[in-house]
């Protein structure tokens, strides 16, 4: 007799939506396209400018700041006073950002755009988030995966549209992504409407809090122990996202274009591995998950400064697959930690990756400087390292069930 209401109440917690989850990781995508264009468009923006590797760092660093501050701020006012229309409203910033970005003429001015693109996302990820797990029927990490997968292609389309595109036409060409950011706005529109209609009940059948029977002093360990782990795989993919290209072209002598093409396979590693790690953690257990993610790449990353281009590609996908399985699992296993706080517990993740994503990139860049771009990848490749702290985490699972 449940199932059956279950099936008819359009608002009903046990149903999943998937209509709502395709529409917000279709948005994630086109979002996460948009924000990848930066880094995509470094080595453009280097000989255009004049940039040496500290001032890319800073660009990266202005983005993710103004991402990363505002995200916990923006989850937890939706906490208590719900926001169904955010989503289109805060795409607008990134709309304005990619304007800024295409006409930009001096440095300043790309700081300008970068912290605007960071704005747009500020309220982007942690609202997303929170419709996801509305819409998810009590499969949150299915519904996390499939969110964040959406942002991982779209972090793997945008180098290979920026090799396509602004490579070939220029930095003027980078208005034409407004079209898409149009377009997500249109889409998280109706995702807006769907939330006030009917997301706003299941929150309100969410809202029940679950004892999970753990002291404060062990949630709040917790907490710091998922924010190591968020900043061991966040420095790493820094080293990725925001050096590849360069490290590529500086050791094995390759094209801009062939960089961009070698750093959308790794970014679409990422989206793969992204797919399955909410599933799993949903069937075995997020520590499970965790402690496999994070501390698993370590043989490939100790490899990786050592091999030839045909391995280091290699190495490099192999190390985005099982690196990438992480972050939605995280974010569940952290909304479970602190149930009731959803939109706090994905701000302040989110926050703190794109922080510690912008942190990695100005500090990678400088060591760079100082050293080499080789030293840097030799450097990251202990960071997996910090995988062994998952040991001191809760089974969530069983304290549940003592709870």
């Amino acid at each position: 007799m449940n199932q059956t209401v279950a099936i008819k109440d359009p608002a009903s917690p046990e149903r999943t939506t998937f209509a709502i989850l395709f529409a917000v990781s279709f948005c994630h995508l086109l979002n996460d396209m948009m924000q990848a264009l930066l880094p995509a468009i470094y080595p453009t923006l280097k000989t255009q400018f004049h940039l040496n590797f500290t001032q890319i760092g800073l660009v990266t660093l202005v983005f993710q700041c103004t991402a990363s501050l505002l995200q916990p701020v923006v989850g937890l006012y939706s906490d208590r006073r719900p926001m169904p229309y955010s989503l289109a409203t805060g795409m607008v910033f990134t709309l304005v950002g990619l304007l800024v970005l295409s006409i930009a003429w001096d440095y300043p001015i790309l700081l300008v755009a970068a912290a605007l693109v960071g704005m747009g996302s500020s309220v982007f990820h942690p609202e997303s988030s929170r419709v996801a797990r509305m819409a998810s029927g009590g499969r949150h990490g299915l519904a996390q995966s499939l969110f964040q997968v959406g942002g991982n292609i779209g972090s793997a389309l945008g180098p290979l549209t920026a090799a396509a595109i602004v490579a070939s036409f220029g930095q003027r060409s980078i208005a034409l992504y407004s079209l898409l950011a149009l377009l997500a706005i249109f889409v998280l529109w109706n995702v807006g409407a769907w939330y006030k209609t009917h997301g706003l009940k299941r929150m309100h059948h969410a809202n029940a809090i679950v004892n999970t029977g753990l002291s404060q002093t062990k949630i709040v360990t917790s907490v710091v122990i998922l924010l190591l782990l968020i900043f061991s795989k966040y420095f790493y993919l820094a080293s990725i996202t925001s050096y590849y290209t360069f490290y590529l072209i500086h050791k094995f002598h390759v094209s801009v274009q062939t960089s961009q093409i070698y750093l959308f396979l790794f970014l679409a590693a990422v989206a793969a591995g992204t797919i399955a790690g909410g599933p799993l953690g949903d069937r075995f257990g997020r520590k499970y998950v965790i402690w496999l993610s994070i501390l698993g790449p370590l043989p490939f990353t100790l490899m990786l400064p050592g091999a030839n281009l045909f391995w280091t590609a290699t190495l490099s996908v192999v190390i985005g697959i099982i690196l990438a399985s992480a972050f939605s699992t995280i974010v569940v296993y952290g909304q479970e930690l602190m149930p009731g706080k959803v939109g706090m517990v994905s701000g302040m993740f989110y926050g703190f990756s794109f922080g510690m994503g912008g942190l990695g990139a100005a500090v990678l860049g400088y060591i760079a400087d100082l050293t080499s771009i080789d030293y840097v990848y030799r450097l990251c490749s202990f960071l997996p390292l910090l995988g062994l702290l998952t040991v001191f985490l809760p089974n969530m699972r069983a304290a549940k069930a003592r709870g």
